[in-house]
């Protein structure tokens, strides 16, 4: 005789499977949101690198460091990113992530400062966009998401509290 826990059990875990399946297509904002914030974190990647490479001033060690610094930071969440795209969604294409990205890649510069204040622009947007993507993700009944959007954007606060404050003006380093 056939066990009906076992049946109850499986039917649980089918429409569970085929929930998620369905909250998160691809086309799902939740991974869109993902996709984004995986391209994102690209741009921060190559932008916190070319400013480390191009670094001057009486401050060149420590912010040479600091950038060198930010960009293992978010280094560190990329694999996360992907790897959660690949759990609840399609895989991401490389090709779209700089039309994705929602963040500029970095200019020429002319002063350490706009380097500086740059990266400020662009931290903030990234930070703006996964307290609404956790939200969303929290909406869609997503806890995994949200946990991982929680997470990084505390790496970017940090950030973000960092070069603000190195933009602060009175010191007169930072002209």
């Amino acid at each position: 005789m056939e066990n009906p826990k076992f049946f109850a059990r499986e039917t649980v875990a089918t429409t569970a499977a085929e929930e998620l399946s369905r909250e998160n297509r691809g086309d799902g904002i939740v991974v869109r949101d993902l996709q984004r914030q995986l391209a994102n974190a690209f741009v921060l990647f190559g932008n916190y690198k070319h400013y480390h490479w191009q670094v001057f001033g009486p401050l060149f060690r420590d912010v040479h460091e600091l950038f060198d610094l930010l960009a293992n930071d978010v280094l560190s969440t990329i694999d996360p990113l992907a790897e959660r795209i690949r759990m609840i969604g399609p895989a991401s294409d490389p090709t779209e992530w700089t039309h994705l990205a929602s963040v500029s890649v970095a200019a020429p510069h002319t002063s350490l400062r706009y380097m500086i204040e740059e990266a400020d622009q662009n931290v903030l947007i990234v930070i703006r966009e996964m307290r609404l993507a956790a939200y969303s993700a929290d909406e869609h009944r997503d806890p995994g998401t949200v946990d991982l959007f929680t997470r990084f954007v505390q790496t970017h606060e940090k950030a973000e509290w960092w070069l603000r404050d190195m933009l602060r003006r009175g010191d007169g380093l930072v002209t």
